[in-house]
């Protein structure tokens, strides 16, 4: 293979692998957990948190509603985690670490 095709291998990958990452920033992940659900998206932002308080919430209860929150803010950026992981192994393993 010569210099030429490399470069233009290398050029195609980067394009590939920007398209991913525009793709996985674009993307939305949500974290439930009883009465909390989180959506972030790619970039690990918070796009929306909704408390389903069908009963009224006791003062006495914030502790456990702070600890749902966290349960769900947690999964959500786990998933995130994850689909980036599968989507940019593909283009080995160093890049992953990089993003």
């Amino acid at each position: 293979m010569n210099m030429q095709n490399l470069m233009r291998e290398a050029q195609k990958m980067q394009a590939e692998l920007m398209k991913t990452q525009k793709e996985l920033e674009n993307t939305e992940y949500v974290g439930n957990s009883s009465l909390v659900e989180v959506k972030i998206n790619g970039k690990k932002e918070i796009v929306s948190l909704k408390i389903n308080a069908e009963n009224d919430i006791e003062k006495d209860d914030i502790e456990l509603l702070e600890d749902m929150i966290l349960t769900a803010i947690n999964e959500a950026m786990k998933k995130a985690d994850n689909d980036k992981s599968k989507k940019l192994n593909k283009y080995g393993n160093g890049i992953a670490g990089l993003m």
